[in-house]
């Protein structure tokens, strides 16, 4: 279970770095809200890690093996870009600074591919749960160190500094991969490019509403996630100071976030994963909705953490009860490459939709744009009366 922890901060750690922390900057920086906006491409591995997932079940490493070697390369050169990012500065060298964080994210898209492999061969089934929860822990831990500790950091010290302090902070993730044994499994990996490469897609397709099922993935958290790609300006344009977020948008949220992972966990138990997928993706589209109450109030802390603390509560509940059906939806013959795909499905909108959202965050105001978010998580809503009735008992 600890190794599990660590496995979820090590996955957690670099994703801020190029989505809010980098918008912190940027904004710093005096860079456009468009260009802000249209940061959020760089997360695009994120969207696509499912193309080279088959290369990490069919190669392998004769020292350390074939996770654990493929989790100590992608971590090395995590660590070494995410350093990289911290020689640039974005007023004069804002390209260079945007390549390095591809790299980034593309390195850290492939230790996701590496450790939801690693999670579902070294646990037992009766493990998974509880590892699956511990994972989520620390990768939601080390967001807060990549956010908050960021944006607290750097009201001390330059943004360069602060790069260099994350890099530093993937150490732990290497020593847990030096620590930690190979699983050991007794399917053979893939001899041949068919069985890596086609047989996971073609069992998949294979199954009636398949494509229904990957527009439900690609729709249930749009709205929130479309919201929470401009967050981080919004809470700055009206006034927060970057001590403030961190303290309270961010630090007060891992609490609200947690505990909404663990009702999430048990409501799911209880009511089954269709009818918890129906409650909290009406109470996620509530949620964004609230923000646009801090237009009117301004830079109100009770307000801030209120809505934040909401928001938190409810996304934790709403990612309880997908990650579960997500689970549902993976054959154990492919986990590693099937898995990669829907979770791919889940960068889309936290990439390629986000882009515009910094235009048209510039064209109709804060308040309609947050109106926006909240209603375009109704095509979600609709796909899920769809493929996962009411009365199914999950």
């Amino acid at each position: 279970m600890l190794v599990c922890f660590l496995m979820g901060y090590a996955s957690g750690l670099p994703l801020l770095l190029t989505m809010s922390t980098l918008q912190a900057w940027l904004k710093d920086s005096s860079v456009s809200l468009v260009n802000i906006g249209l940061i959020t491409l760089v997360g695009m591995p994120y969207s696509w890690k499912f193309v080279w997932a088959p290369l990490f079940d069919r190669f392998g490493f004769v020292i350390l093996g074939r996770r654990r070697g493929w989790l100590m390369a992608t971590q090395i050169l995590l660590s070494l870009s995410i350093f990289s990012m911290g020689l640039f500065n974005p007023q004069s060298h804002l390209t260079g600074l945007i390549i390095v964080a591809v790299l980034v994210a593309f390195f850290s898209a492939s230790q996701d591919i590496v450790i939801d492999a690693f999670r579902r061969e070294y646990l037992e089934d009766e493990e998974l749960g509880l590892g699956s929860t511990l994972y989520v822990y620390g990768y939601r831990i080390a967001m807060i160190l990549s956010s908050s500790g960021a944006l607290i950091l750097a009201d001390q010290i330059s943004w360069r500094s602060v790069y260099f302090i994350m890099a530093l902070a993937m150490i732990p993730a290497m020593l847990t991969t030096l620590w930690v044994e190979e699983p050991s499994v007794t399917e053979q990996a893939p001899s041949s490019f068919k069985e890596a490469v086609i047989d996971p897609f073609s069992e998949f397709f294979s199954r009636h509403g398949s494509l229904l099922i990957l527009l439900f993935i690609l729709f249930y958290k749009l709205g929130d996630t479309m919201a929470s790609a401009m967050t981080m300006p919004f809470y700055q344009d009206i006034g927060f100071t970057k001590t403030q977020i961190g303290v309270v948008a961010k630090g007060s949220g891992l609490a609200s976030n947690l505990i909404g992972m663990a009702v999430g966990g048990a409501l799911t138990l209880r009511l089954g994963i269709s009818k918890c997928l129906y409650i909290f993706g009406f109470l996620q589209a509530i949620s964004t909705a609230c923000f646009s109450i801090l237009v009117s109030t301004g830079p109100h802390l009770g307000w801030l953490s209120f809505i934040i603390g909401f928001e938190n509560f409810t996304g934790g509940t709403g990612t309880a009860a997908f990650l579960a059906y997500m689970a549902t939806q993976t054959n154990k013959k492919f986990t590693a490459t099937q898995y990669a795909l829907l979770t791919s499905l889940i960068g889309i909108p936290r990439t390629i939709l986000s882009a515009p959202t910094g235009y048209l965050a510039e064209l109709w105001g804060w308040w309609f744009f947050f109106i926006f978010c909240t209603l375009i998580a109704i095509p979600g809503m609709i796909l899920l009366f769809k493929i996962v009735p009411w009365s199914e008992k999950n």
